[in-house]
């Protein structure tokens, strides 16, 4: 791998004290755990430090408390389920930092695994306070980043560590970072990316850096219907924002100049009210009346859409392309994935998704494992998209 080292580079770790910092920010519904994608992601790298005799020390955060002690966000909530997952004890500590914690550290043996509270609990976190990161730093003797999901935030945990003890990235982040590099940072040509999701506004950043980088840009979703609106076509009632069409036709002419192609829908399936199952029609985009809403892509641009696919090497997918959520408006992005899931299984495309909605969406069409790589971080996938400095992988890569 270029640029950082893993956990192939640590060495010998008995009895040593890793600090590993992990995403276990997970959904809850009381005292349970909803979904435990995050801790599954998290078990490869902690039973591995653990089988060679560490003393590994997880560091995280939980919801947003604001640098204040609270027990609904406590870390001690999720422990059990991280046993569960990893199928040895786990230990819970106090505190991630200060004398009480460094007690409780003394205690563990080679193997142990620990999880420290919640990071968050102290204001300094956020604000990448030194001094926080220095008392952090202080129970252990290396550092392993395992949370690419919080790796856009320039934290004490995330950031702040890596310049303090000997850094690695582990099994999630290191397989993160080469799916990344393979998708868009040395990707096989032809390259196309599927950007869908509701607004503009939010992906104009993405859109901007991929008609550079892609040699086909599908726009799909209500961002589709700005774009539509900016070339002249009547969209009636569809979510659409009109002030940014002359923004819409800027990145259309750069995408001409960089020799991207951009694909909108031609034919669309439109409602007039917004709800599951209403009174649906598909027709061509000019013939969408004046109460009608667009809300998802219709078959034969589906169908044209999976066939540029098969002439493509990567593909690189953030948002859907109608409003999934809602039945009949996810057949598309259901339609699409499939294709992409079928040419990714027979090696002919190397597929990477990430995103909250996009995982939502993949998993409703049940291909999920069939992609090369599917990412669940939302804000860090969206800003690596961006092509801006990760701080939490640029604190790795020294």
């Amino acid at each position: 791998m270029n640029g950082f080292r893993t956990l192939d580079d640590l060495g010998e770790v008995r009895g040593r004290r890793v600090l590993v910092r992990e995403d276990l920010n997970v959904p809850m519904d009381g005292a349970r755990v909803t979904d435990d994608t995050r801790l599954r992601a998290a078990a490869p790298t902690l039973a591995e430090l653990s089988d060679k005799g560490a003393i590994v020390l997880v560091l995280a955060h939980f919801g947003r408390p604001k640098g204040e002690r609270r027990p609904d966000m406590s870390l001690a909530l999720v422990t059990h389920a991280l046993r569960d997952v990893l199928g040895r004890p786990v230990t819970f500590i106090d505190d991630c930092q200060g004398p009480d914690a460094a007690a409780a550290v003394a205690l563990l043996a080679p193997g142990d695994v620990a999880v420290l509270e919640n990071t968050r609990f102290h204001a300094g976190e956020e604000r990448n306070d030194p001094a926080l990161a220095d008392a952090m730093a202080a129970l252990g003797e290396l550092y392993v980043n395992d949370a690419f999901s919080a790796a856009h935030r320039a934290h004490a945990s995330t950031e702040g560590l890596a310049h303090r003890l000997p850094a690695f990235a582990g099994r999630s982040m290191q397989a993160e970072l080469q799916a990344l590099d393979k998708a868009l940072g040395s990707p096989e040509h032809p390259v196309a990316a599927v950007v869908g999701g509701a607004k503009v506004s939010t992906k104009l950043d993405v859109l901007k850096q991929m008609v550079g980088k892609v040699d086909h840009l599908i726009i799909g979703g209500g961002m589709a219907n700005t774009f539509l609106f900016a070339r002249g076509v009547d969209v009636g009632r569809s979510l659409c924002e009109r002030d940014l069409a002359d923004t819409a036709l800027a990145i259309l002419d750069a995408a001409d100049r960089a020799n991207c192609t951009v694909h909108l829908p031609y034919d669309v399936v439109v409602a007039r009210e917004f709800r599951p199952n209403p009174p649906t029609r598909t027709v061509n985009v000019h013939e969408v009346a004046a109460d009608e809403m667009i809300l998802d892509v219709g078959p034969n641009a589906t169908e044209a859409l999976g066939d540029v696919l098969k002439t493509c090497r990567t593909l690189v997918w953030n948002g859907p392309l109608g409003a999934f959520e809602t039945p009949p408006f996810d057949m598309a992005t259901v339609a699409l994935a499939r294709t992409a899931a079928a040419l990714t299984q027979s090696g002919g495309l190397v597929s990477v998704a990430g995103g909250g909605d996009t995982v939502a969406a993949l998993n409703q069409a049940g291909v999920s494992a069939d992609f090369s790589f599917v990412s669940t971080a939302g804000g860090a996938f969206l800003e690596w998209m961006e092509g801006k400095p990760l701080p939490g992988v640029a604190a790795l890569s020294r």
